[in-house]
């Protein structure tokens, strides 16, 4: 039980609890003050009673908000360090992506590095921060304005294990999607003169060539009157088991320039026991097909999945680079709510996963791949983080502003979530579509009046 005299804080101080095995069976009490420039923070865990205090100043309500979470957060990851006699490699950082706390520090004219080490961040973390920040020179940009566009498409072939999104096999969903088309069609034709200066587009999903190539056209002509002076266009075009020569024509067609091969790991065994129906022949037959047009093509892989060995994580890793797409991201298994794998398992084993991480950074620099975005999310096996990796010249616009939050983020579609940036991004709305389809579909009209009237 947590519980504290700060309404805003238990959500926050249970992030860090459960970082640690056994922490949630504790009893956490917390009582917190701010007093002449002091920041303190007193813990009382299964009776033993912590006290720590930290000067800094906190000149509006928005900066006091942050910081008393930061301290007291700070205090309690340390408590329970010492109690388990475990550090982590994030150290007590959550809920903040890492390199927007570093962005703040530089823009404030200081070094995060101080920070980072008082937080308990590895050096290895705060160096792969640093490169991170510096793989996004020439891309990120604050501008008012800026605005990615993000569709929908939460249809897939079958639902993997480790999957908490909405999709559901398309065979289930078949039967929405004529209507779902027609609702995404009214959404883009509102959405044109809400845009001032688009960045990129990003059909996502789900598994956007689950479609057929008819049905991916009717999506990609409706973006076509909204795209703006060439800009960035990816489609994450998904499991092999699905491409076609037909879909990745339509792509080229209407100008697409990025698609994702969401190949998770190259085992057979590791793709059946997610509930993947495709093999590494099948992904090999992929990016062969790929190859013969113009895209950039980035490689997803999954470090943590259920029964895969090291060895077997490594060797993915390394077909992965044999095939040298432009990006390749590799992801920490994160089980979330609506996840069979959560319902499974009750709590994530790290194991070696150190390793895993540690192998991946090393192959793919040794490759010429370098880091530029990161992020990490809730209930990520060993407290690690995602990263995307990328050759020279050819780092995702839209990943760097997403996980960056600078420019607005306008999203159609069931369960798209648009953001509109207010006061140079230190406020941010959101607008949030239903998740299941039939309620989208219901709803349509009045999410396209509601987003007018944000974006307006």
């Amino acid at each position: 039980m947590l519980t504290s005299d700060l309404p805003f804080l238990p959500p926050e101080l249970m992030d860090v609890v459960r970082l640690f095995e056994g922490a949630e069976q504790l009893s956490v009490e917390h009582h917190g003050a701010y007093r002449n420039g002091v920041f303190y923070n007193r813990f009382v865990v299964d009776g033993r009673v912590y006290e720590s205090e930290r000067a800094a100043a906190a000149e509006d309500a928005l900066t006091y908000k942050s910081l008393c979470k930061r301290y007291a957060k700070l205090a309690l990851y340390r408590i329970l360090s010492e109690r388990t006699g475990e550090t982590l490699p994030w150290g007590a950082l959550t809920g903040i992506r890492p390199t927007r706390l570093a962005y703040a520090e530089l823009e404030a004219g200081r070094d995060f590095g101080p920070l980072f080490e008082e937080m308990g961040v590895s050096p290895e973390n705060t160096a792969l921060v640093r490169r991170v920040i510096e793989g996004q020179k020439g891309i990120y940009e604050r501008s008012e304005g800026n605005c990615d566009l993000f569709v929908s498409l939460p249809f897939c072939p079958t639902k993997c294990s480790y999957c908490s999104f909405i999709t559901a096999p398309i065979a289930a969903t078949r039967k929405y999607l004529a209507d779902y088309l027609a609702a995404l069609e009214r959404e883009l034709a509102a959405a044109a003169p809400l845009i001032k200066t688009l960045r990129s587009v990003y059909i996502g999903g789900g598994t956007p060539f689950v479609l057929e190539a008819d049905e991916l056209e009717r999506v990609l002509a409706a973006i076509a009157p909204l795209r703006q002076n060439g800009c960035e266009y990816t489609v994450e075009a998904g499991r092999p088991d699905v491409f076609t020569r037909e879909k990745l024509d339509v792509c080229a067609k209407y100008g697409v320039t990025r698609i994702c091969i969401n190949a998770q790991s190259f085992s057979d065994e590791t793709l059946a026991a997610i509930g993947r129906k495709h093999t590494a022949a099948d992904l090999d037959a992929a990016f062969r097909m790929a190859k013969d047009y113009p895209f950039s093509v980035n490689c997803d892989l999954i470090a943590g999945l259920t029964g895969e060995s090291v060895q077997s994580f490594c060797a993915s890793v390394d077909a992965a680079v044999a095939y040298a797409p432009e990006n390749i991201t590799v992801h920490t298994l994160c089980l979330k709510k609506g996840a069979r794998l959560k319902e499974e398992t009750a709590r994530l084993e790290a194991g070696r996963l150190a390793e895993r991480i540690a192998y991946s950074r090393a192959a793919l620099t040794q490759a010429g791949y370098g880091p530029y975005y990161l992020y990490r999310q809730k209930y990520m096996a060993g407290s690690h983080e995602n990263v995307g990796w990328t050759k020279q010249g050819h780092a995702c616009v839209y990943n760097v502003d997403v996980m960056e939050e600078i420019a607005d983020n306008l999203a159609v579609g069931a369960n798209a979530v648009s953001k509109k940036l207010f006061a140079g991004g230190r406020r941010i709305e959101r607008h949030g579509s239903p998740k299941d389809i039939p309620t989208y579909l219901a709803k349509t009209a009045q999410l396209i009046s509601e987003r007018a009237a944000l974006f307006a």
